[in-house]
């Protein structure tokens, strides 16, 4: 969805701008001069007529500026990352067994994530640099100075209209959310690899050899049985606890309270 909405919001432009040039002979003049242009904006092929306020002359011009490489970088981007979007959501639904065969999906799908969050990062940039360019290449102001009756005092030169670009900065801000997006998702694609699995059988492993070498220890041997002091038949009689001469543990391996 956020590659459907980047390429749509730049693909899909088509914008204009509207000149009023009111040379001083009223009869020349020329209140509404329209200039369109689109995607792929490739400015310096975008023509108009213009009054030169002497006789009916009229100037043929041109905008200038090709930004079409930025653009379409952008939007070829965003359309094949839509598209490997769509094929691996049909992957993980429909062929997850072979998805995880052999790791080699998971890989694949790794390196593929990390490409596509490389790319969004550059040509987003690159875009984003495009349309200040086509921003200020298409500006009413900057056009006005092209036309040679704008240029003598006695003629009045006005923008009409200017060009809504909102479309165009959405496109941007769905590009860097692009990147953003994929590049969180390099963890979770990472996260199916081998190589996240090898990393995290060291740990289950390392536990394993110090419980055996605990239990191989002084704890887990019975120090506590024959060997010991408590189970030891006349162990508390050897002190006289009481003050007796007699021990209480010489009639048999019977528990202290018995004897008491």
């Amino acid at each position: 969805l956020f590659a459907i909405f980047a390429f749509a919001t730049c693909g899909g432009y088509s914008g204009g701008l509207r000149l009023s040039v009111d040379c001083a002979n009223k009869s020349e003049s020329d209140l509404n001069i329209d200039i369109a242009f689109a995607y792929p904006f490739r400015l310096h092929q975008v023509n108009f007529d213009a009054p030169t306020c002497e006789g009916k002359r009229r100037e043929k011009l041109s905008l200038i500026g090709d930004f079409s490489s930025s653009a379409e970088f952008f939007v070829t981007i965003a359309v094949f990352a839509f598209l490997y979007s769509l094929a691996a959501t049909v992957v993980y639904i429909f062929f997850q067994n072979k998805y995880r065969e052999n790791n080699r999906g998971p890989l694949i799908d790794f390196i593929v994530t990390v490409v596509f969050s490389f790319l969004w990062l550059v040509s987003s940039s690159a875009w984003a640099k495009g349309l200040s360019d086509v921003k200020i290449a298409t500006d009413p102001d900057e056009v006005l100075l092209l036309m040679s009756a704008c240029k003598q005092q006695s003629n009045k030169c006005l923008p009409v209209r200017s060009p809504v670009m909102s479309s165009l900065n959405t496109s941007v801000v769905f590009g860097f959310l692009n990147f953003i997006l994929w590049a969180g998702n390099i963890w979770f694609v990472f996260k199916e690899t081998g190589w996240h699995s090898s990393g995290q059988r060291h740990p289950p492993d390392t536990m394993e050899k110090q419980s055996s070498s605990y239990n191989q220890g002084g704890y887990n041997q019975d120090s506590y049985g024959p060997a010991g002091g408590y189970n030891q038949p006349g162990s508390y009689g050897q002190v006289g606890e009481y003050g007796q001469s007699q021990s209480y543990g010489q009639s048999g391996p019977t528990s202290f309270a018995n004897q008491i």
